[in-house]
């Protein structure tokens, strides 16, 4: 073990020398409280350190000592339903040591060792296995079936694996590599937070991750192994939209990272969570989703590991093959972390005061994203989503942490102040967002919903857009110096935004819709868009007594319409039709 010894503190940095045998990232215990330490700049012999912990009465001259290890989380049977810190200490455990503050060097495990689960193998003794390899299966909720991998780097002749009650401690099968050299295989598996988990190969992501959210899966879907970021200044809603969202897509995990966000916004994420009730099961949430609570009165330290932690809990389970989404609200707050411990290091300051590498860094969280054939010999699928929300100062979308997130994700779903005041949730600008997956989903769209599907909101985009140009003209003469064909689009553009682009998170129905029902939807408002353009040319058309006209009624009524009666739209659209006919003659 390495001893070194303080000379500098500095916040959560700490310069210690007597430390030129140390490593890079290596895990640390600052002074006799045993204070949770990393790694990052080695200098001769001596070693900053930075420290996940409060460091107030620390001071030169006390010890430091090494682990030998980096920082890496435990990964086993127990993670889903639990909600950590920063460093995978699990809160529930820390509030029974600590009470409702947490002290500092408190140290427990990331997982119970002592809990027996029921190991079933699925493979027998004598085989050949590769890495990535399952062995067995933990039912670990009764919505998530945990698979049991070989570690990466371990393959060969499976000599042992037995089945039963066992902790994650507990040998459960024995593999002799070509050298002749036998690995106990555990549950257990550790794995170093900054280093991606392996995978064979990325593939080209064609499924679009359904989230219920209108705005989002027609006009700007993102695809199951996609990166999207949510911009937007203060009280426009990234938060409710990432909870949404992980209420909502069809993920089969969900990790949620709040990353030096608000202690009360945490709180309310924490307390509804375990009360919420799957959608696609009816069972709890929480029995598919881990959750990362690191809020901002905790150590700025523990932000920049917050992440890392999450992201490779979010790439143990889709090594597994399932479908994940992480959620980081907010990575602006990593990036100040990274921008604080910069400073203190003396680094030459980037743009904004933010290091010089603080785009490196953000490419390389979002590049952990993506679909790909999991290690092991069955070819199997899993994908991770990453959706980070961004928070900039006054709603500049001009600075640094933005600008290079927009540079390494391909959906943008800009959050709009006006729009939030204005009282339209989700306060999404259907103007300024987009999505350059939607050539990818076109094909899964058409198969799956409708041939027109990709059609039908093209031309829904275009009224949106023909809105935006004939504001200046109304702002300035009014409505009635417009053709009844301008007309129609504005009443068309009024509907798209008052009857789809509006979401009401409060009510049962309208919270989550499905893609055949928002195409239903979306195609009876066209639809009497298309059907009018004909009655608006005659020159004796009477606008107002067009608006009068019990389609557009009705349309406004069929939001109520549930999910699984999405085929009402198709009755729905002959009876616009069959009025707007009438309406000719009449």
């Amino acid at each position: 073990m390495i001893t070194g010894e303080i000379i500098k503190v500095a916040g959560p940095l700490v310069v210690a020398k007597g430390m030129s045998k140390a490593k890079m990232f290596e895990v640390v215990k600052v002074s006799e409280h045993k204070l949770l330490g990393e790694i990052i700049e080695l200098d001769g012999d001596e070693a900053s350190i930075q420290v996940y912990e409060e460091t107030s009465g620390v001071g030169p001259g006390e010890a430091v000592y090494s682990t030998g290890g980096t920082m890496s989380v435990e990964l086993a049977p127990g993670l889903l339903t639990t909600i950590y810190d920063g460093v995978q200490r699990p809160l529930p455990l820390l509030e029974k040591a600590s009470g409702g503050y947490i002290k500092r060097g408190i140290e427990v495990p990331g997982l119970d060792h002592n809990k027996k689960w029921d190991f079933k193998p699925v493979v027998k003794e004598g085989i050949n296995v590769v890495e990535g390899d399952i062995l067995g299966e933990v039912q670990e909720t009764t919505l998530i079936n945990h698979k049991i991998m070989v570690p990466p780097t371990i393959s060969g002749k499976l000599k042992k694996i037995v089945s039963g009650q066992k902790t994650i401690e507990e040998v459960i099968a024995v593999i002799e590599d070509k050298n002749g050299k036998e690995h106990e295989i555990k549950m257990l598996q550790k794995w170093p937070i900054r280093i991606a988990r392996p995978s064979k190969t990325k593939k080209i992501p064609t499924e679009p991750l359904v989230t219920g959210t209108r705005i989002l899966d027609t006009f700007a879907p993102i695809v199951k192994g996609g990166a999207g970021c949510i911009p937007g200044p203060f009280g426009s809603g990234k938060t409710v939209t990432q909870q949404t969202l992980a209420k909502f897509c069809d993920a089969q995990v969900i990790v949620y990272i709040g990353c030096g966000e608000r202690g009360n916004e945490m709180t309310d994420v924490l307390m509804e969570f375990p009360e919420l009730k799957d959608p696609n099961s009816g069972e709890p949430l929480m029995k598919r989703t881990v959750m990362i609570a690191n809020t901002s009165n905790m150590p700025v330290a523990a932000r920049e590991a917050s992440v890392y932690t999450g992201i490779t809990i979010a790439e143990y389970y889709r090594d597994m093959g399932y479908h994940v989404a992480l959620m980081a609200d907010s990575t602006s707050r990593w990036a100040e972390a990274l921008r604080e411990i910069s400073g203190r290091l003396e680094e030459m300051p980037g743009e904004e005061g933010y290091p010089a590498y603080l785009g490196s860094r953000t490419a390389g969280f979002y590049e952990r994203s993506g679909i790909v054939t999991c290690l092991g010999a069955d070819d199997r699928t899993g994908s991770l989503t990453l959706i980070g929300a961004v928070s900039p100062p006054g709603g500049d979308l001009s600075e640094p942490v933005t600008q290079n997130t927009l540079r390494v994700t391909k959906v943008f779903w800009g959050l709009d102040a006006k729009l939030a005041y204005a009282r339209h949730f989700p306060a999404i600008n259907w103007l300024t967002s987009y999505s350059l997956y939607l050539d990818n989903v076109a094909t899964y769209w058409k198969e799956h919903v409708a041939e027109d599907y990709m059609s039908t909101r093209n031309a829904a985009m275009d009224i949106l857009q023909q809105e935006a140009s004939l504001e200046e003209i109304v702002r300035l003469v009014g409505t009635d110096a417009l053709s009844s064909k301008e007309r129609l689009v504005l009443q068309t553009a009024k509907s798209l935004r008052e009857d789809f682009l509006f979401q009401n998170a409060f009510d049962y129905v309208d919270a989550y819709t499905t893609p055949k029902k928002q195409y239903g939807l979306l195609k009876c408002i066209m639809t009497i868009y298309w059907e009018s353009q004909g009655l608006v040319e005659d020159e004796d058309f009477d606008f107002d007594e067009y608006l009068k006209s019990p389609v557009h009624e009705k349309l406004v009524k069929s939001k109520q319409y549930k999910n699984e009666e999405f085929k009402k739209y198709a009755e729905l659209e002959k009876e616009i039709k069959l009025e707007l006919v009438k309406l000719a003659k009449a």
